[in-house]
Order: structure tokens, then sequence, then C-alpha cells
């Protein structure tokens, strides 16, 4: 009679697959503690001015005008000219010192102009050193 061997004796055959049930374990887990800590999470709450709110309005203001065209305009009570943004930046700002006590720079701009040329006007007005810069506003519907 032929003896048999042992199961397992001999060759032994090699594992080709990964088991995937401890990684599957460990991604269920990951997923309920997200699923359960997500609530109690509390989102970042943004406090955005809004219109009229200023706490101290300005005695007097200048306008820097952006037009549909992206070219400004500057605009204070006693003139109104056409200027790019580095003579925008020393008017406004020889504006402002020559102002006494509290004095702003708005900018206007309609609603079809690009950002980029109301960011530009901003920036303008920052580098020549403009303290007080405030937006334009429609208010209504």
């Amino acid at each position: 009679m032929p003896t048999m061997a042992p199961r397992g004796a001999g060759r032994r055959r090699s594992m080709n697959e990964i088991n995937m049930v401890p990684f599957i374990d460990v991604m269920l887990v990951l997923l309920i503690i997200f699923m359960v800590t997500a609530p109690m999470l509390t989102p970042g709450a943004i406090d955005v001015p809004s219109v009229g709110k200023s706490r101290n309005q300005p005695k007097s203001f200048a306008t820097v005008v952006v037009t549909k065209d992206g070219s400004l305009r500057w605009k204070t009570r006693d003139a109104e000219r056409s200027m790019n943004t580095r003579e925008i930046g020393a008017a406004a700002l020889q504006w402002q010192q020559a102002q006494p006590g509290e004095s702003a720079v708005i900018i206007a701009a309609d609603k079809s102009v690009s950002y980029e040329a109301v960011v530009k006007a901003m920036d303008a007005l920052q580098r020549a050193g403009v303290q007080r810069v405030g937006l334009s506003v429609k208010q209504g519907g």
C-alpha cells in the first residue's frame, strides 16, 4: 500500500494574493471616525462688513472712477480728470495730505468692469501710501 504524504509536506505553494480584509477594516474604522467627528467641527465664519456700517464716516472724500474700458478718472469736489495708475496714486496721496481731519479715497466702478482693473486701482493707491481707501457700493435693489 502506498504511503500518503502528510498535507503541506513537500513543496509549499507561495501565496500570490494580498489579503485585503485588514486594509478594508482599517479604512472602515477611519471612515466611521471621520463621520462622527465631522459634525463637531465648527466652520470658519468671516465677518464681512455690510453697507453703511463704517464707524467713522469721512468728512471729505475724493473718488477714483474705474470706467468700462479700464481707464481711471480722478474726481474731487472741484475737478475731474483722466489719469493713469501712477498719476492717480500721487494725486490721491497729495490730496489726502492736504485735507484737514478725516479724508478717504473712494473707488467706484461699474459692475461690468473687470475685477483686475479695480485691483490695479487699489494697488496704485496702496503703493502711493494712501491711508484710507473705500469701495463705493450701490444700495437698494
